[in-house]
């Protein structure tokens, strides 16, 4: 069984803010001038960044350009993401008002 484990909402500049299941900022998705987004904690601090693959996937990074994970959207739109190995960590399913319900598997 799936447990909630957050939720993400698109901000008023594109950016995606990120919480946690009791609603507190988490951080968020900045869009990037090169496709995909750079990544922030609560603090504004940089931790990564996602930029898209070839096949439609979303290739997450660190720092230090170390892959982290993948996200592939799913066949209807939930959003399916794995760990660096490949194993799958969690969901997202879209929520009615472009938000996002965040689980782990």
């Amino acid at each position: 069984m799936s447990d909630k484990k957050g939720s993400s909402r698109r901000g008023f500049f594109g950016q995606i803010n990120h919480y946690d299941e009791n609603g507190n900022k988490i951080g968020e998705s900045r869009p990037s001038f090169w496709g995909g987004f750079d990544e922030y904690d609560s603090s504004g601090r940089k931790i990564g960044k996602s930029r898209p693959g070839l096949f439609g996937e979303m290739k997450h990074y660190d720092n230090s350009g170390n892959k982290t994970g993948e996200t592939w959207r799913g066949f209807f739109g939930e959003l399916k993401h794995y760990d660096e190995s490949g194993k799958k960590k969690g969901h997202s399913t879209p929520g009615l008002f472009g938000d996002w319900k965040d689980y782990d598997d």
